[in-house]
């Protein structure tokens, strides 16, 4: 089993998404008037700051699971049979979470024995 990224690429990745962020809520010129001027106005901009970032965190915070992929698929859990073999698809569905869309990596195992289909990776 391993982590499909570094702890120095995640963190990369969400500092980057961080500063694009920021960048729009308070940009760095001074002469770039800021948006808004409703208490309002700014809540909305900071829940649009946490939707854009949560999700990147989330994918990253995934992707650094020591499970996240395996070598191995063990055994199947519907027969309980070792005779399983990993697909060489993977496939990157989109998972609702309650932070937005989140895009992990998943990989595929299938059965010999009994013919099922299922995913190897930790949850």
């Amino acid at each position: 089993m391993s982590a499909l990224t570094t702890r120095q690429d995640a963190r990369d990745r969400l500092w980057k998404a961080f500063e694009g962020a920021l960048d729009r809520l308070i940009p760095p010129d001074e002469s770039v008037p800021l948006k808004g001027s409703r208490f309002t106005d700014f809540e909305d901009q900071v829940e649009n700051l946490g939707r854009q970032l949560l999700p990147v965190a989330l994918e990253e915070r995934a992707a650094l699971e020591g499970n996240a992929e395996v070598s191995n698929p063990g055994c199947c859990p519907f027969c309980g049979s070792a005779r399983v073999y990993l697909k060489k698809k993977v496939t990157q569905p989109e998972l609702l979470s309650p932070q937005g869309e989140v895009v992990i990596r998943k990989q595929h195992a299938r059965c010999r024995s009994c013919g099922g289909s299922f995913s190897p990776s930790g949850s």
